[in-house]
């Protein structure tokens, strides 16, 4: 395991950091410090075949990424680094824009989210609806974004079923590149891992494999 911090990564040595991993993922966090880092690595992984886990603030990433590099929104961002960003993919979540204090008052606790069938969640989980634990302020604009980013290739495959909160996302046409805004490390332990983690590390290694029959 390599730990990286996406501060240092720039477009001149994304490739050094990056290219002999089998496997990345981008982890939770707040704040705006190395964002830029965390959105190259994002496209990084997804341009070049690499197997992907986006957590919280990585899948909110990654929503960014795509909107920018795949879709070309002008001025693409979340609104928590950029508030008066022309596509904000990325928005505070209605219940939380009058709240000023973060901790207790932020999104908590465990909710429903429905699996699309023949998603790569739905094979990870093997059920229909799953529960997982939150914590976070910002989500996915669905309401603006979804038609467009489905129309483009990437699927939103978990949703709670009460407020249309888009809880995973995925790419069908990479081999391994799925995010949940949930934290899958809240209920995974040693002696019974999270199956979001155990599936990211058998891609990892099928990607080593490949790269070395």
């Amino acid at each position: 395991v390599e730990m990286i911090h996406s501060e240092d990564i720039n477009e001149d040595n994304v490739s050094r950091f990056l290219g002999s991993l089998n496997g990345i993922l981008v982890a939770p966090g707040f704040g705006s410090r190395g964002i830029e880092g965390k959105i190259m690595t994002v496209r990084y992984a997804r341009e070049n075949q690499i197997p992907f886990l986006g957590i919280c603030l990585g899948m909110q990433m990654a929503c960014v990424e795509f909107g920018r590099n795949v879709l070309h929104l002008v001025d693409c961002n979340s609104t928590e680094f950029k508030r008066e960003a022309e596509n904000p993919v990325i928005d505070m979540m209605e219940s939380q824009k009058q709240i000023h204090d973060l901790g207790g008052t932020m999104r908590l606790g465990k909710y429903a989210c429905e699996l699309k069938e023949n998603s790569l969640a739905f094979q990870i989980y093997q059920k229909a609806v799953i529960r997982e634990r939150h914590r976070h302020r910002y989500e996915f604009n669905s309401a603006e974004y979804q038609e467009a980013f489905e129309a483009g290739g990437m699927v939103m495959s978990g949703v709670n079923p009460d407020t249309n909160l888009v809880e995973i996302i995925e790419i069908p046409s990479h081999p391994f590149f799925i995010a949940t805004q949930f934290h899958p490390e809240y209920r995974s332990t040693v002696e019974v891992p999270h199956p979001l983690f155990t599936s990211f590390v058998k891609a990892a290694f099928d990607q080593k494999r490949k790269r070395k029959p």
